[in-house]
C-alpha cells in the first residue's frame, strides 16, 4: 500500500507498539517503515532476513572451506 502522507512507521522494541513518526529514544525503534503493517511486523522481518543471512554466510564458509580443501591437493 502506498505511503501518500509520507509517514513514518516505528516499531518500539520496549512496548511492542508501532508509533507514527519518532516518538522514542533511537535505542528502543526498529524503522522506519513506509507503513504501519511494515513496522508491526518488524521482529518477524528481522528474524527472517538474519537467518537468511545466516544461511549465506554458512555456504559463503563451506565454499571457502572447499576451496582450501582443493588447494591442499
Amino acid at each position: 500500500m502506498a505511503n501518500p502522507l509520507n509517514r513514518e512507521y516505528w516499531y518500539n522494541t520496549k512496548t511492542g507498539q508501532v508509533e507514527i513518526g519518532r516518538q522514542s529514544g533511537w535505542t528502543d525503534l526498529m524503522g522506519p517503515y513506509a507503513t504501519e503493517e511494515e513496522a508491526r511486523n518488524a521482529l518477524a522481518s528481522a528474524k527472517a532476513r538474519n537467518e537468511r543471512f545466516d544461511e549465506e554466510e554458512k555456504a559463503w564458509e563451506d565454499e571457502w572451506d572447499n576451496e582450501d580443501e582443493d588447494q591442499e591437493l
